[in-house]
């Protein structure tokens, strides 16, 4: 089975960076997320919206990269949600706890009516 590349880029909606994910999540991620994440928060935003809609597939090791992304953004004082996980990831990410330092929603609608800027 062969799965593409992650694919990130950065918009910005109602005072939110959104990190548009695309692909997998692995070890190789780590540079087009920090790449991303740097594109979305050259405007000062105080919160960044990881969205997962188009993610074909998460690892372990694609769950440290996510993780060193939230400390990244911790540090920077920034806060991160994320957004459309499958019920799968989203499970995982509860097992990880990465839900408790980070709220998930079901949709980026939700996200930015839940999480005003």
């Amino acid at each position: 089975m062969s799965l593409s590349p992650l694919k990130a880029s950065a918009r910005h909606r109602d005072g939110i960076a959104i990190i548009d994910l695309q692909g997998e999540i692995n070890r190789m991620s780590e540079e087009p997320l920090n790449a991303a994440y740097a594109d979305a928060t050259k405007q000062e935003v105080a919160k960044v919206l990881l969205n997962f809609d188009d993610v074909d597939y998460i690892n372990s090791t694609g769950i440290a990269v996510i993780v060193g992304l939230l400390a990244r953004a911790r540090n920077d004082g920034r806060s991160v949600t994320a957004c459309g996980l499958s019920d799968h990831y989203r499970e995982i990410f509860e097992i990880t706890r990465l839900s408790d330092f980070m709220t998930i929603f079901t949709d980026e609608e939700n996200a930015l009516t839940d999480v005003p800027a």
